[in-house]
């Protein structure tokens, strides 16, 4: 391809509205432009990336006996009224009416529609299992679209769905799913993680999340060197790195230990927060237990945490349903105290959810009335509770696995894997007949993989200060030419047989045959961040030599022009052969 043909409209200024590396860069580089909030084109470098990782896609999918299909993006109503999600999804799906007034909607995700499919295809467990999949369009109405290709309204996405006969033939087809996901990932260059993940509004009873380590990442995931357990933060246990056992008071605080076994009531005039108690009594914030009440579905809920820890309300919500925070007259119309006050102590059969953190050592808390504090308040002794890990993990807490200190790293998701289990085949009625001839219903996995954000973690894990440094398997181009002093016929000439010599050997090359300065093509190949680069110049050719340079570790070798074609045939036919992503 040649340049001076090709839509690739560099700029040198930082766009003002972008945040993240990758939206930056591929605005900068000519590989984007926004039309609207969450709305991208993508230009032919972009398109040419997603190609190329939709064809790793495809390669990894039909080696596992994945079938490619293709769902409509308009989609009726009917089907997800069945399974619920109609009114349980809110304002993140685009809805409409057709000309005869039916509802439909444009599809977010596809469970319904391949369980549909599903429902009238499969009739017999011989039939299974089978693995359909497509590459297609879907739209969310994202309220807070940003950092570029990461979070758009408007996304290309590869799902797929195994539906098999018994929980045993799901379980071969989430891990077939799993290994074909390691490979994906590892082909397109990404340093990523495999880590324990919710359901979420997908359902079923076990996910993983397929997490690149990322700055840019909105999700934070739980690693563990020692044993190497990963996991979502949003379910991720911990263990604080302190636990409290009556310690003695420390210098220059207000007396803890045996005070506190007497039930001690202090004054604090005016100090509500766990920062203003802390800070009056001289005492750590561990030692103090938080109660926030709640508003739930079945009524009012005091939850518990220790006084350095946050409350994740995901993780809460698992265990008593939707719920919100209690204003300040509820708190005093259902405690009959103000708020900064709240102690566990005397609420007679209020449901009580306390952190596992709390169950061992005696706390400070809310007295229960107004100004006052309470020392020396115990679990068992003077409250009960339900015992529910509510807290969010964090650094330098203790693995729940092996007790080893945990590391907290933002992450992008580039992919997920869930054991929907028989959740949509119950609803849409997707039967089939096992041996002894009894209906029952289909069992099913859903698997998705976003290529666009592929291409934004490569970016986020490959670039410097000139630009994108593309991982091999998924650049735009194997190869860039630049030829300069590209007004010498000799120059022009011998760069011209190198593109054509590295098509003919199905190299993808793009050659810089522009009328512009050399300062300019070099600064354009580091921006775009094509792998591999030959420069042609006069002066090294008068030598019979030009020059190979590695765009990531810019080591640059002098050969001769057919040497630079050999070396870069063999090492592109390396690189794919190994899923290497150089």
């Amino acid at each position: 391809m040649r340049l001076s043909k090709m839509l690739v409209p560099t700029v040198r200024e930082v766009p003002s509205e972008a945040v993240a590396e990758s939206h930056k860069l591929m605005l900068r580089a000519g590989y984007v432009r926004q039309l609207a909030a969450g709305l991208y084109i993508y230009l032919p470098l972009a398109w040419r990336v997603m190609t190329r990782i939709n064809r790793i896609l495809r390669e990894e999918m039909d080696s596992i006996g994945a079938q490619e299909v293709s769902m409509p993006v308009l989609q009726p109503a009917e089907q997800w009224q069945q399974t619920g999600r109609w009114s349980d999804i809110k304002e993140e799906m685009f809805r409409l009416k057709d000309r005869g007034g039916r509802d439909m909607c444009l599809g977010m995700t596809h469970e319904e529609i391949m369980t549909w499919l599903a429902s009238r295809e499969i009739r017999s467990y011989k039939q299974m299992p089978q693995m359909w999949y497509q590459i297609q369009t879907k739209l969310r109405d994202e309220a807070r679209p940003k950092s570029g290709i990461l979070r758009t309204r408007e996304f290309l996405m590869k799902d797929s769905y195994s539906f098999d006969s018994s929980v045993e033939g799901l379980q071969r087809s989430y891990k077939l799913h799993e290994d074909a996901y390691h490979r994906i990932f590892t082909r397109c260059g990404l340093k990523f993680y495999q880590v324990e993940s919710d359901t979420g509004m997908m359902g079923g009873s076990v996910a993983h999340e397929f997490m690149a380590v990322s700055e840019a990442g909105e999700d934070e995931i739980v690693l563990c060197a020692s044993c190497g357990y990963q996991s979502n933060v949003e379910i991720a246990g911990s263990v604080p790195s302190s636990a409290v056992i009556d310690p003695p008071a420390p210098e220059g605080g207000n007396g803890i230990g045996e005070n506190e076994k007497t039930g001690e009531e202090v004054h604090t005039p005016d100090k509500r927060t766990i920062e203003e108690v802390s800070r009056f009594l001289k005492e750590r914030p561990e030692r103090f237990m938080k109660s926030i009440l709640l508003i739930a579905g079945d009524g009012p809920v005091l939850a518990i945490v220790r006084g350095d820890q946050q409350l994740h309300e995901k993780k809460l919500q698992r265990v008593i349903g939707p719920f919100r925070t209690a204003n300040k007259q509820e708190i005093k119309d259902i405690l009959g105290v103000e708020a900064g006050f709240i102690g566990p102590m005397g609420h007679g059969d209020m449901s009580i959810i306390a952190d596992p953190a709390l169950r061992v050592g005696s706390y400070i808390t809310g007295a229960n009335k107004p100004h006052y504090h309470r020392r020396g308040v115990t679990a068992g002794v003077d409250f009960k509770a339900a015992w529910h890990d509510i807290h969010v993990a964090r650094e330098g807490d203790l693995c729940p696995k092996c007790g080893s200190p945990v590391k907290i790293e933002k992450a992008i998701e580039i992919g997920n894997i869930f054991q929907l289990g028989t959740k949509y085949s119950q609803a849409l009625h997707a039967f089939f007949l096992d041996e002894a001839g009894e209906e029952k219903p289909i069992i099913m996995g859903s698997y998705g993989i976003g290529p666009a954000r592929i291409a934004a973690a490569a970016i986020e894990q490959n670039h410097d200060k000139d630009g994108i440094i593309w991982p091999g398997n998924i650049a735009p181009f194997d190869v860039e030419v630049i030829p300069i002093s590209a007004d010498e016929p000799e120059v022009e000439a011998a760069a011209r047989r190198i593109y054509e010599e590295l098509a003919a050997a199905g190299v993808e090359a793009l050659i810089d045959d522009r009328d512009l300065r050399a300062g300019v093509k070099f600064k354009d190949a580091d921006l775009i961040g094509i792998p591999r680069q030959v420069i042609v110049g006069g002066r090294n050719l008068k030598e019979g030599l030009v020059e190979l340079k590695d765009r990531r570790t810019r080591e640059i070798r002098k050969v001769s022009p057919q040497e630079a074609v050999a070396i870069l045939k063999e090492g592109i036919s390396s690189a794919c052969e190994s899923g290497g992503g150089a």
